[in-house]
């Protein structure tokens, strides 16, 4: 599974913190999430593999946003969250 973070479109409100402390952390200063090992793959929008042991935490996290800055894939490409 893989997970796609929008961080332009983040409002700062850090459920994915609450729900998948180890896959998001707070960013303060700027007011926004940041993806942990994101990797950005367009301007603004990062992505990860998700640790088989996370894909609940990371579904969480994705469902819980309030702007829907975060989407999952399974392994075919298909978006899930």
């Amino acid at each position: 599974m893989r997970i796609e973070f929008d961080r332009d479109t983040c409002i700062g409100m850090f459920q994915c913190v609450a729900e998948w402390g180890d896959g998001f952390e707070q960013d303060a200063d700027a007011g926004k999430a940041i993806l942990v090992e994101g990797e950005e793959v367009e301007e603004d929008v990062f992505a990860r593999e998700i640790p088989e042991d996370a894909e609940l935490d990371a579904k969480f996290a994705a469902r819980s946003c309030p702007v829907d800055a975060i989407a999952v894939y399974d392994d075919d490409g298909e978006q899930i969250v």
